[in-house]
This record gives C-alpha cells, sequence and structure tokens, in this order.
C-alpha cells in the first residue's frame, strides 16, 4: 500500500503546529487581521473553527495538504481523501480555468478576499462558497517564498 506523505504529516502533532502557525502568521502578514483568536493551543482552534479553512502546496498541480474539521465537512471527504488531492478537484471541470486565473491573481498580490465560487463535495454536490479569503501561505520571516496557498471560506450556501 503506497503511503500518502500529506496524510502522514497530517497525522504528526509536529506539522499540524508548524502548518497552523504558518496559516496564521500569514493570513496575518497578508491582512493585518488574526486567522482565529486562541488562548491556548492555536493549532486545536484552527482544526476546531467553525470555518473551513484548507491549505495547498505550491506545486504545478497544487495537492491539499491541510483541511480542519469544517472544511473536510464541506467538501464531505475523511482526510485520507483529501489530503494529496489536486486541489483542482475542488472545483466544477467547467470553472477550472477561471479559478486557475483566481489562483495566479492572488499568487501576485498575497491574497484576495470577499471570494465567492462554486465548489463541488466528494458526493457530486455542489456549494457556493462566499465571503472567502484566498491567502499565499509563506514564512514571513521570508515572505516572497510561496510555499502554497489557503482558503478561509466565511459563508456558504448549497445548491
Amino acid at each position: 500500500m503506497q503511503l500518502n506523505p500529506f496524510l502522514e504529516a497530517y497525522r504528526q502533532a509536529a506539522f499540524l503546529v508548524r502548518h497552523s502557525h504558518l496559516l496564521m502568521s500569514s493570513y496575518q502578514h497578508w491582512t493585518g487581521e488574526a486567522l482565529v483568536v486562541s488562548s491556548g493551543d492555536a493549532s486545536h482552534a484552527l482544526m476546531h473553527a467553525p470555518l473551513a479553512v484548507a491549505s495547498h502546496v505550491a506545486v504545478d498541480d497544487p495537492m491539499f495538504n491541510y483541511a480542519n474539521h469544517q472544511a473536510l465537512s464541506l467538501f464531505k471527504m475523511a482526510p485520507e481523501e483529501m489530503l494529496g488531492l489536486p486541489s483542482r478537484y475542488s472545483a466544477e471541470p467547467m470553472l477550472r480555468e477561471a479559478r486557475a486565473e483566481f489562483l495566479h491573481q492572488v499568487a501576485t498580490h498575497g491574497f484576495i478576499e470577499n471570494y465567492a465560487g462554486v465548489r463541488i463535495a466528494k458526493d457530486g454536490s455542489r456549494f457556493l462558497i462566499e465571503q472567502a479569503t484566498v491567502w499565499n501561505v509563506v514564512d514571513v520571516s521570508s515572505p516572497k517564498q510561496v510555499l502554497g496557498q489557503a482558503v478561509i471560506i466565511k459563508a456558504w450556501h448549497v445548491l
């Protein structure tokens, strides 16, 4: 059985702590706002946040490397199904070209707010995401090196 390196990393507390820090610090770097407010374990707060948060790695065909519980629920997937999945599959085929252009804009400007678009869950159901912010995931000590991109989805509606 082939191991999924994204799932293996996701199952490690050290990855979750580091990646949560990258998501939160890069979100604050670009937007000036806190991604989640936590007085304790920030990775736990992010994982259990009521808003959907997901990220993918910066490669030619970006693949999901993080999804909190709300994102997994929204896309109707278990971690082993979502992590390592090319993120282009989260959009309908006819919308993938527009999604690629949008991600290019994020890569160029650092983040985009108030994004809306149709996404597809594992079972084929469609939902409209609204009030989404997409940002470049960076180590703020070297923000020009983009590690990936992430999204926080603040509202959604089943179509």
